[in-house]
């Protein structure tokens, strides 16, 4: 079965697609809105990994109406959530399994309960989060033994929070008003098991000769 795992080129993203592999036919989906060519980043850490990427594109005038949910909370909470959640039907147009990085002690964006199976029972999709049960330190230790990751404040990430940074900027909108200070990013930069990647890359070329 095809599955469709929301991906940043983060260490959550990446390790929820270590983690369904062996379930389902995946595929690493970056969603844009065309503001940056991020998602450039998350195509090369999908190389890298050896699973096939696509970019799925969605309407700029999305960060618009984001944008002004959060300047009327005045901060990114409900924002991040609604976005998250257009982010999922858009995506299960085309993928009927999806698979989403939160962990168990993300704020936002994380979907409620009564949410996903909303979004399950409309869409008629699979909403699978494989790091729901895990805290941010066994997230770390996971991610220790299969990646090598760089961290950092100001990465190039493939993530809707960087489009809609650059999106109010542009807009004259100091993002830094509404963000958290201190937000740490990620980026994998390779994997550890060959073995498990190559045998990914193995997979890519026979579903390519199909």
């Amino acid at each position: 079965m095809r599955a469709a795992v929301l991906f940043s080129g983060g260490k959550d993203s990446s390790l929820s697609a270590l983690l369904v592999s062996p379930h389902f036919d995946i595929t690493l989906v970056t969603v844009t809105f065309g503001v940056e060519e991020n998602w450039r980043t998350a195509r090369r850490v999908a190389e890298k990994l050896g699973y096939p990427h696509e970019v799925i594109e969605m309407e700029e005038s999305v960060l618009g109406e984001i944008t002004e949910i959060m300047l009327q909370d005045g901060n990114t909470r409900r924002g991040f959530n609604e976005l998250h959640k257009r982010v999922i039907e858009r995506v299960s147009e085309e993928f009927s399994v999806i698979v989403d990085g939160v962990r168990r002690d993300d704020i936002a964006p994380k979907l409620t309960i009564d949410e996903i199976r909303s979004i399950e029972s409309r869409r008629g999709i699979h909403y699978v989060s494989p790091l729901m049960g895990f805290s941010r330190k066994t997230v770390n230790l996971l991610v220790d033994k299969y990646f090598e990751i760089e961290e950092g404040k100001d990465l190039y990430v493939s993530d809707y929070e960087f489009e809609l940074r650059r999106y109010m900027r542009g807009r004259g909108i100091d993002p830094m008003s509404l963000f958290p200070e201190n937000h740490i990013q990620s980026i994998v930069k390779e994997r550890k098991d060959r073995y498990g990647e190559e045998n990914a890359r193995k997979k890519i070329e026979t579903c390519k000769g199909i």
